[in-house]
């Protein structure tokens, strides 16, 4: 049986969405899935308890998505096993696409991610701008980060399951694992609600930077790394000249970004999660 751990913080307004996609395109026996409430304050509880004996709600009484995904852990039954964000949308037939490499133990694949789709449409700009050019960088198409979905074999589990608290989490896993090691499942997709506006892309920027530099504090100077260099902004520009607003956007929002992220860095404060809820809106 495949097991879902959704970790969840005050997500009432969009945990539904999330699993009456999960539940609708599924088997009653197909999936277990484990909604990990913490430090809630809101009604999320409720919500996805109302949803059925299909969904197991875990609550603890801590504000930490680390701490939610090792209570998931606890409580999840089977693998495959896949890690979802409360405020994305996958399907059921994207959880069993999802899967299927990782039930062939001699792929070698140990973790698996859908192809994302983030509606720009309700989006400033300057929003839709950055995100053009954000998507066709390589590091972003080829890892797993950044999908709000992440599914691993039980090998693949222990990998994960062994790295230590990081606020970029997604980010670790994708780098804990090599290019033979993951795949992106093009036969399944995810729906990542980007910022809508310029202020709450800049707090997700600014929690990447400080989440990144967390993650390269942890690693060897030898070890992979998913940051955006300038000839990657070169190459984007040879391939779609026409991006060239969208480029001067990025390394914008880049600058502000890392400026802000200067004080949380150096006092070494990896907790604080810039949250947007411009981008879990019904």
């Amino acid at each position: 049986m495949t097991s879902i751990v959704i970790p969840a913080h005050n997500e009432a307004r969009v945990i539904g969405r999330l699993l009456d996609s999960l539940l609708a395109g599924s088997a009653e026996d197909e999936t277990d899935i484990v909604v990990v409430c913490n430090g809630c304050t809101d009604d999320t509880a409720r919500i996805a308890a109302g949803r059925g004996p299909r969904v197991r709600v875990v609550e603890i009484p801590v504000p930490s998505k680390h701490a939610a995904l090792r209570a998931g852990d606890d409580h999840a039954l089977g693998f495959p096993r896949l890690y979802v964000d409360a405020d994305v949308v996958v399907t059921g037939a994207g959880v069993r696409a999802l899967t299927e490499p990782l039930a062939d133990d001699t792929s070698g694949i140990l973790a698996t991610a859908p192809e994302r789709r983030i509606p720009l449409a309700a989006c400033a700009w300057r929003v839709r701008a950055y995100y053009q050019v954000w998507q066709r960088l390589p590091a972003v198409r080829e890892g797993l980060f950044g999908r709000g979905v992440i599914a691993v074999s039980k090998a693949g589990h222990a990998r994960i399951a062994a790295l230590p608290p990081l606020m970029a989490d997604d980010l670790a896993a994708s780098l804990a694992f090599t290019p033979q090691e993951r795949l992106v499942v093009g036969a399944a997709e995810v729906v990542v609600q980007p910022p809508c506006t310029w202020r709450d892309l800049i707090k997700r920027r600014v929690r990447a930077a400080v989440s990144t530099a967390q993650v390269e504090q942890r690693q060897g100077p030898e070890d992979a790394s998913a940051r955006t260099s300038v000839a990657d902004l070169k190459a984007v520009l040879r391939e779609e000249p026409g991006l060239l607003a969208g480029v001067a956007v990025f390394v914008a929002a880049a600058v502000v970004a890392r400026r802000r992220a200067r004080k949380a860095i150096r006092a070494r404060d990896f907790d604080t999660w810039l949250r947007d809820d411009s981008s879990r809106q019904n």
